[in-house]
């Protein structure tokens, strides 16, 4: 069964395959480094092996399973999921301060993505050094990125099909491996128990900055959550099950190999690969390395997906967006993905080695998961659940998320205040637009359309003015239909009077239902004025090129309209009447006194507009019918010029 036709609402083989392949890469993987970290380079007790493993249960069972599987998932806007289509879903709340909540996990969330694909195939690569011990894996892990990287913009159609597979194997190899170590030493099983998660916090030296390590184990949670438009909640719960069952394998299994070491020091071994019988250890570097491309791929996929609905929000600029294949919400946006692979070989350059990726792993995530309790809990709220039962998860979450916070603020120095940096930066991007549009956008006049019909008919039939196209289409903003854009008005009127046989208005709202594809048809004056409203979700591209054929074909068919030229050499034999396209684009005019905010504001937001996609590109216009009008923007004229006559 193809994922095309996949219904997602139910439980089957094929959807707990592709599950486990573009769901749990990130989560999947954390057994390659975290029980290292924990161990890190102090001598191995019991108190240290039993209380880490304890805390990465605990950590598993109440921030992945309860929070994110169990209720997170519930959130879905029309099946999809992530921290933007949670806080989709709170607009109609009207509690404005929650886009801040959203900007700043968004922001996170994609600054950690820079350093997930590099810790984990450095993770995978430095198994190799147990064969070849001088073995230098910087340029392999960089190759095995770029490579990554450039396949992205053949779609994941392809490679897909081998992701599900690839993770079963990857899944069932750590439980076996783990099985076969607890069988050694079954005291590691103590771990079960919270107290030993609470003697290492509270009674072991520097216990409570264990839980930087700890976290490793959950950082893939919020990938559960994201990419829920992919599997389906039912079929991510079933197979979490499975997942969950195997990690726990492999961690309490490399326990019990570090019981066998009490009292000295890992010495660059990593547990992950001394589980493994010394024959067997090429074939799990094989398998490590191609579980970590799959999850990197996850989180390159959930980046495209995290970008594109902050687009849709008015959070981010325009970029170009590709669709690669027909598979439902796969896109490819190439700036992003080079920004990304530039970002991750960056890492590699600069911390060499996993265990220095480490020390820095994150920080950022945590923020992340921060801002989802915050609109988690006032979407529960929304939905009329008990205030205690609320108040209780807030205060349950925000202590365990908040401990991990503090605990990871020792990364900074160590690395983390680089997510954080890239962090202020995307945030300050999405804050600098989300602004400067709403700023923008309060001072575009609009007047009533009615009042210019009269006049607009009068010219189209004045044939003392040369046509200007058959069919002229302008894009606007007015949400009402009875009204216009005044500039709109003086483009047909008076900026070069366009004498047309239709005029077209077209205006997308971009509605909260993820793939919703919709239009209506207001025809104001029957063959003469016509406006089309296309009702489009956040994920999906607004090809307005295509999709306006497609209505003019509907309504050529429907014979409620003729398309066909009206030139009398051309309508003999049904030529179809041409188009064009008008695109306003704004500039700030120089008779602007601006208060110094907004002045930055929108020097920041014009820059940022003149670095990203056109307004036509942007809309899916072809850009040989399209005329590029320019209108200057006036918010605070200059007053009082003082000027005399003499």
């Amino acid at each position: 069964m193809s994922e095309k036709h996949l219904d997602l609402n139910k439980v089957s083989a094929a959807g707990v395959l592709i599950t486990l392949g573009i769901i749990f890469g990130d989560i999947g993987t954390s057994p390659l480094y975290v029980l290292k970290a924990i161990a890190g380079t102090t001598a191995i007790t019991q108190e240290l092996v039993l209380g880490g493993l304890s805390c990465i249960f605990w950590t598993l069972t109440l921030q992945t399973t309860v929070k994110y599987v169990i209720l997170t998932l519930q959130a879905d806007n029309k099946g999809e999921g992530g921290i933007l289509a949670l806080y989709a879903l709170l607009k109609r709340t009207k509690k404005k301060w929650l886009i801040f909540l959203a900007i700043i996990g968004g922001s996170t969330l994609l600054a950690d993505g820079l350093i997930t694909p590099p810790i984990s195939v450095a993770s995978a690569i430095e198994g190799l050094q147990i064969l070849y011990p001088n073995l230098n894996t910087i340029p392999i892990v960089i190759g095995i990125i770029v490579i990554l990287f450039f396949i992205q913009q053949f779609g994941t159609k392809v490679v897909g099909k081998f992701f599900g597979p690839v993770m079963l194997v990857w899944f069932s190899m750590l439980g076996i491996l783990g099985l076969s170590s607890i069988v050694t030493d079954a005291e590691v099983l103590k771990a079960l128990n919270p107290y030993y998660a609470y003697q290492l916090l509270v009674n072991h030296p520097g216990g409570f900055w264990l839980l930087g390590a700890v976290f490793l184990a959950t950082t893939g949670a919020e990938a559960l959550y994201s990419d829920l438009g992919h599997c389906g909640k039912k079929n991510i719960r079933v197979s979490w099950v499975f997942v969950k069952s195997m990690l726990l394998l492999n961690y309490f299994g490399q326990g019990a190999w570090l019981l066998k070491l009490q009292g000295s020091e890992l010495n660059g071994q990593n547990p992950f690969y001394s589980i493994m019988p010394q024959w067997f250890v090429p074939f799990g570097i094989f398998i490590a390395t191609a579980a970590t491309i799959v999850a990197s791929q996850a989180l390159i996929s959930g980046s495209f997906t995290l970008i594109n609905e902050a687009i849709r929000l008015n959070f981010w600029p325009k970029v170009r967006i590709k669709y690669p294949t027909e598979l439902k919400g796969q896109l490819y946006i190439p700036s992003v993905n080079w920004l990304l692979c530039a970002g991750c070989i960056g890492v590699v350059l600069y911390f060499k080695e996993s265990a220095n990726m480490e020390a820095a792993y994150g920080l950022a995530i945590v923020i992340t998961m921060i801002m989802t309790t915050l609109l988690l809990a006032n979407f529960l709220i929304m939905k009329k659940y008990s205030k205690i039962f609320v108040a209780t998860l807030l205060l349950v979450y925000l202590t365990i998320e908040f401990s991990f916070l503090i605990a990871n603020l020792s990364k900074f120095t160590h690395g983390g205040w680089i997510t954080l940096m890239i962090s202020l930066l995307i945030a300050g991007i999405m804050i600098v637009w989300y602004n400067a549009r709403k700023i923008i956008n309060r001072y575009v006049e609009f007047t009533k359309l009615e009042e210019h019909l009269a006049i607009i008919e009068e010219l189209s039939n004045d044939s003392s003015i040369e046509k200007y196209a058959t069919h002229l289409v302008f894009m606007t903003s007015a949400d009402n239909k009875d009204e216009i854009e005044k500039k709109i008005i003086y483009s047909i009127l008076n900026k070069h009077p366009k004498r047309a046989d239709i005029y077209w208005l077209v205006h997308i709202d971009s509605v909260n239902e993820p793939y919703r594809m919709e239009y209506e048809v207001s025809p104001i004056i029957k063959n003469k004025v016509i406006r089309i409203d296309f009702r489009l979700g956040f994920r999906v591209a607004p090809r307005i090129n295509m999709l306006f054929r497609q209505v003019i074909k509907e309504l050529m068919e429907s014979g409620e309209m003729n398309a066909m030229s009206r030139y009398a050499s051309l309508s003999k034999h049904n030529v179809m009447g041409d188009f064009r396209f008008v695109v306003m684009k704004r500039f700030m005019s120089n008779e602007n006194e601006l208060p110094f905010f907004q002045a930055i504001i929108l020097e920041l937001y014009f820059f940022l507009k003149g670095i990203s996609l056109s307004e036509e590109k942007a809309f899916g216009l072809d850009t040989s019918n399209v005329i590029i009008e320019k209108t200057p923007l006036v918010i605070h004229p200059v007053k009082d010029m003082h000027l005399e006559r003499i």
